[in-house]
């Protein structure tokens, strides 16, 4: 919940940097709702793509409040994402209403970005495979082949509270993701994107995207300045 029309300027910023680069990689910037469209529009002959933070599972009807994946898409949006971990913690959101706003996405033509993550107690109790398997079998929707979505693994005891997982965890689980996508996806799901979303930033981030089966990073905090979403971006290679 960041952000008001002036941010307009760094999004500019992003678009321009990147354009003055070789193309490396995909970007993707997901704004607020009051700024999916504007940012779309700004960004129409960019190569940065624009995202939405949420969505609702039904197309239309009497939802106040809330924003359907069609709305999203008509605004000028490609990706969404669903069941990020502070929607689940703060709005209470199963697996199962994450995988319905999933197929709410991919009925759009919206490529969703699913989240999952542990907590530091399930970390410390050696819960996280358990708890991470069990919310991607149950958030990715049931007619999902692999390419459709992108999956983004956020362990939140890594997210803004000074504890950062070693590269040795962030491989151990992306590992452990990738294996039970080639067993639900077959060939497949070797080639789901699995990003890496606990606070990575220009410091760290080259280190982050040279570990195995990380084929991005879901940026937060660093997002909000041109000069450090680029600088992340320019570690991919």
């Amino acid at each position: 919940m960041n952000g008001l029309g002036e941010a307009i300027a760094e999004i500019k910023s992003i678009s321009a940097g990147l354009s003055a680069l070789d193309d490396m990689a995909d970007a993707l910037i997901c704004p607020p709702m009051t700024l999916v469209a504007s940012f779309a529009s700004a960004c129409s002959d960019s190569r940065l793509e624009i995202g939405a933070q949420d969505c609702h599972t039904a197309v239309s009807g009497a939802y106040t409040g809330d924003v359907s994946a069609k709305m999203i898409a008509d605004a000028g949006a490609s990706y969404v994402i669903v069941g990020h971990s502070e929607r689940r913690a703060d709005h209470a959101e199963l697996s199962t209403l994450v995988a319905e706003k999933a197929e709410a996405a991919l009925y759009a033509g919206l490529i969703p970005i699913i989240c999952i993550g542990e907590s530091l107690s399930d970390r410390e109790t050696g819960l996280t495979n358990k708890v991470v398997l069990g919310q991607l079998n149950a958030s990715i929707p049931e007619y999902a082949v692999g390419r459709d979505f992108v999956v983004a693994y956020e362990p939140i005891w890594a997210i803004g509270t000074g504890k950062t997982a070693t590269v040795e965890q962030i491989g151990d689980t992306h590992g452990v993701i990738r294996d039970a996508l080639v067993e639900r996806f077959g060939e497949p799901g070797r080639f789901v994107r699995l990003l890496y979303g606990g606070s990575m930033k220009p410091a760290n981030a080259r280190e982050i995207l040279a570990t195995p089966n990380v084929d991005g990073g879901l940026i937060g905090g660093a997002s909000l300045k041109a000069d450090d979403f680029l600088a992340i971006y320019k570690s991919v290679v």
